[in-house]
This record gives structure tokens, C-alpha cells and sequence, in this order.
């Protein structure tokens, strides 16, 4: 197996934790970013090709650490996995600028500046995923109380096939799966009453997946990966 050079965002809990353990179980190194790396620290003596980097992707002061790290431990990069994101959930009448504000520097401005800061490390073949969501999906179902999260969601999809697009000389694919609900610690938090149909785990077996070898035939495609209908 050839053996890629990975870097996963959100990497602390729900999916992105089991996205980077099960990657790191099949031979591939891995560059696990959160601002809280305690679990990934833990998880470290199990899976030793898994390495923690504590980063905050929102700051130009992380921006740059992972950065630097990637340039001058790797020198270049194979697979990019936008995973953080948060999720608000209020009323839209409630949603203040602030709000939209927060949410989209998370789910839409740091992915756009991770890639931005990155650029010169993708190799040929590269392949870079975001995880959006199905409320991002034009015609989908929406919910009440997600105009900010669903809306960036949204707005980071049109965002990777713009970047299809420019990259595509270079050989460097992006995409993103528009995912249903997962039961992860994050839905649990916004809707603690709803039960998912697909668990953290399997989710990440997909994406891991698909981040190594759905770039050989999709390029600027968003991919909807629901069994239900949110």
C-alpha cells in the first residue's frame, strides 16, 4: 500500500477522531489538528503514525504552525480533510451578525485559509474534502434555527468546485460530501433528543475512503451521504 500524507481538521471527537484513527490503522501518516488534543494524545500510543498538532485554525497564528510543521516535516501533502465545524442552532430572528460571523469563520473562512496556506505543498494527484452538510444541499430538507450553519455549509460546497476549477492544471481534486445526520457529540449538544441513523464510526469509514480514492472519478462534486432525510 502506498502510504499518504494526511491532514485532518476537527480531529478531537466524533467523526474526525475515528476518521484519523482508522486512517492511521491502515498505514497512512496523519496530522491530527484541534485546539484541544487531549484525546488524540491518548490515542497516540495505539496509533503511533497518528501525530497531534494543537492548532487553532481560525488564527493566523495556527494557520501558520501547521503551515510550518507541514513544510518542514512532510514538505508536501497528499490528502487535505476539512472536518471542524461548528453548528448554531437559534431562531433566525435571534441570529445576529456576530453569529453568521462566527459560524462562517469556522465552517467557510478557515477552510478557504488552510487551503490558501497549504497551496504550496499539495502534491500532483492531491486530493482535497470537505465535510459539509446535507442542510447545504440547494432543495433539500431545512430545518428551523440553522440559517447560519446550513447557509455556510452551503456556501463552502460552491467554494470547492470554484477551486476544482482554478486547480485542476495542477492535478489537485476537491470535493465535499454533504453529510446526514451522524450521531456525534455535536449533534447531541444542538439536538439532544434526536437519534441518528448512522454512527460516528461508520461515517468515518466512508469519508476515509472516499478521501483516498473518490478524487480518481469525482472532481468539483459534492456527493450527498444520507439514509434519512436531514
Amino acid at each position: 500500500m502506498n502510504s499518504k500524507r494526511i491532514l485532518v481538521t476537527g480531529a478531537s471527537r466524533g467523526i474526525g477522531l475515528e476518521l484519523v484513527k482508522l486512517l492511521s490503522e491502515k498505514g497512512h501518516r496523519v496530522v491530527a489538528v484541534s485546539r484541544n488534543t487531549r484525546n488524540l494524545m491518548a490515542a497516540n500510543d495505539s496509533y503511533p503514525s497518528l501525530i497531534p498538532l494543537q492548532a487553532e485554525i481560525t488564527s493566523k497564528e495556527g494557520l501558520f504552525k501547521i503551515q510550518e510543521w507541514i513544510k518542514n516535516q512532510w514538505g508536501s501533502l497528499d490528502v487535505l480533510i476539512h472536518n471542524a465545524g461548528t453548528l448554531l442552532f437559534k431562531p433566525f430572528k435571534e441570529t445576529t451578525e456576530a453569529d453568521f460571523i462566527a459560524v462562517y469563520k469556522v465552517n467557510v473562512f478557515a477552510v478557504a485559509e488552510l487551503t490558501r496556506v497549504l497551496d504550496p505543498y499539495f502534491s500532483s494527484g492531491a486530493h482535497v474534502v470537505t465535510i459539509s452538510s446535507m442542510g447545504g444541499i440547494q432543495g433539500s430538507m431545512k430545518f428551523p434555527g440553522l440559517a447560519a450553519y446550513s447557509s455556510s455549509k452551503g456556501a463552502v460546497i460552491t467554494l470547492m468546485e470554484l477551486l476544482a476549477e482554478e486547480y485542476k492544471e495542477r492535478k489537485v481534486s476537491f470535493n465535499s460530501l454533504a453529510l446526514g445526520a451522524v450521531q456525534t457529540e455535536m449533534l447531541a449538544e444542538a439536538f439532544p433528543d434526536y437519534k441518528a441513523p448512522v454512527t460516528a464510526i461508520e461515517m468515518a469509514e466512508y469519508i476515509a475512503d472516499f478521501s483516498l480514492g473518490g478524487h480518481k472519478v469525482f472532481n468539483g462534486k459534492v456527493l450527498p451521504v444520507s439514509n434519512s432525510t436531514p
